[in-house]
């Protein structure tokens, strides 16, 4: 049944990515995770981690996105094979080039350059010598950029089954470098070639490329009226695709050609066409961060929801495991006391039984409300399940521990919760236990200890602590 939701689930997820719903991929996303670790299927869990890094980049919240990418790669390091190794890898490569680190982009590139050959992956190895020319020509360095190129056309050769957008790709690289060498003779035929070749009519996006380069090649020949000629023709197909940020590239050429060609009229034409692009584009950022901000709140719902007993909302077993194991790390490290108390409501069962499950959960979060008053902001509260309850303290000795225990005790003994005007007196029971004592280093070993103390204090008396073995 598992299985069979990951697969929905992941198929429901690439279709709103492809929709550009980024909102409800990330919230898909997060149910992919915990389906995922359900049967541990790290696959599922990759690819809902790679879901958020593409979605955060894509509305430009890239701190998520670099948060995202790492928990990708820790994941990726323990669970993933190559393969997953070397996407994680473009990813990370993607996000350098974003924030302009090219020296760590390109030291990434190498690297899934070699495991792509090594994995015979040449469709990424090729995409790989093509964002490495990219990046070169960002430098001005157009002989390393060609050389790059020339090295991803090669790849894209061996890519099987042939794939004919995947050498077009390499060869806009080409011609660019071609250009920024002043190769105008050999880069004039590889534009031409690339415009009248008709698999670009699939592939809009590439097809507008080839024309911006053909407005940089007619530019560079001081032929300006051909060059805006070009790129008016780039941006006819841009606007049927909306990319707004590419059709500012283009807007910005447009403007510097009329300038050179002293045409006044065109200019001011030109100049009301950018105002309005420059205002779609103030409103897409705002947009943008309105659904950021609007994420960011849905996220937080949704770990809250995830993370809080439903019932008291405190937290729940999950959040406690999770959190209390990195409370022990850290506390190995730095040889520092963990607290561990569990206890129980005495008789909750003769409670239910005699006054009805409603009257017993009112009792709970009673006991509940009582204890969250009395325990400090930083210290851990969880309902563990039914009438078990968990504290974990930090910072103090397993003593003041035992003594913050008998508060509680005490403070349970003294509420007042009536039913049907008479007072029911509410008892509990308390194991204490802390890691020095019991070498407990994962949380299973601490809550152990002090359920087994929790247990003898029962088998006791009731009512009471048990802090020793």
């Amino acid at each position: 049944m598992v299985n069979e939701k990951l697969g929905i689930l992941q198929q429901r997820i690439t279709t709103l990515k492809s929709e550009g719903k980024y909102q409800e991929v990330i919230e898909n996303c997060y149910v992919l995770i915990e389906l995922g670790k359900q049967i541990r299927d790290y696959k599922s869990i990759l690819a809902a981690y790679m879901g958020l890094v593409a979605s955060y980049f894509y509305i430009g919240d890239m701190e998520a996105a670099f948060s995202y990418i790492e928990i990708h790669k820790e994941i990726c390091d323990k669970h993933g094979d190559e393969e997953d190794i070397l996407l994680s890898s473009n990813v990370i490569c993607l996000l350098y080039e974003y924030n302009k680190d090219l020296d760590k982009a390109k030291k990434i590139l190498e690297k899934n350059i070699k495991l792509g050959r090594k994995l015979k992956r040449y469709n990424i190895v090729s995409n790989g010598y093509s964002n490495y020319s990219h990046m070169c020509m960002l430098e001005e360095d157009y002989t390393k950029a060609l050389e790059m190129a020339n090295l991803g056309l090669e790849m894209a050769k061996l890519h099987k089954p042939f794939y004919p957008i995947l050498e077009l790709r390499v060869k806009l690289n080409i011609a660019k470098a071609l250009i920024g060498l002043k190769d105008f003779v050999t880069s004039k035929l590889l534009v031409d070639e690339m415009i009248n070749d008709p698999v670009l009519d699939s592939f809009i996006r590439e097809k507008s490329q080839c024309y911006v380069l053909q407005g940089y090649w007619y530019s560079e020949q001081q032929l300006y009226s051909k060059a805006f000629e070009a790129f008016s023709n780039s941006k006819i197909l841009v606007e049927s695709y909306n990319d707004i940020y590419f059709l500012k590239v283009i807007q910005d050429e447009r403007c510097k050609l009329c300038e050179l060609m002293e045409d006044i009229n065109l200019g001011f034409k030109l100049q009301k066409e950018y105002i309005t692009l420059l205002d779609e584009i103030r409103k897409t950022e705002l947009g943008l961060l309105a659904l950021r901000l609007q994420i960011k709140y849905s996220i937080a719902s949704i770990e809250k929801e995830a993370n809080t007993d439903y019932l008291t909302g405190i937290y729940n077993r999950k959040y406690m495991e999770t959190t209390v194991n990195g409370f022990l790390k850290q506390a190995q490290k730095n040889n520092e006391s963990v607290i561990c108390m569990v206890f129980d409501l005495d008789g909750f069962k003769f409670i239910n039984d005699e006054y009805g499950h409603l009257f017993g959960d009112e009792v709970i979060k009673q006991v509940s409300d009582a204890c969250s008053r009395i325990l400090r902001k930083n210290d851990l509260f969880a309902r563990f399940g039914g009438d078990e309850f968990v504290v974990i303290l930090k910072g103090i000795t397993l003593k003041e521990g035992e003594i913050k225990a008998e508060q509680i005790l005490e403070t349970v003994r003294d509420l007042n919760i009536y039913n049907d005007g008479t007072r029911i007196p509410i008892t509990i029971s308390i194991g204490v236990t802390d890691n020095i004592t019991c070498s407990a280093i994962y949380f299973n070993d601490l809550f152990n200890v002090a359920d087994l103390r929790l247990y003898k204090a029962k088998n006791s008396g009731r009512n009471r602590v048990c802090s020793f073995n």
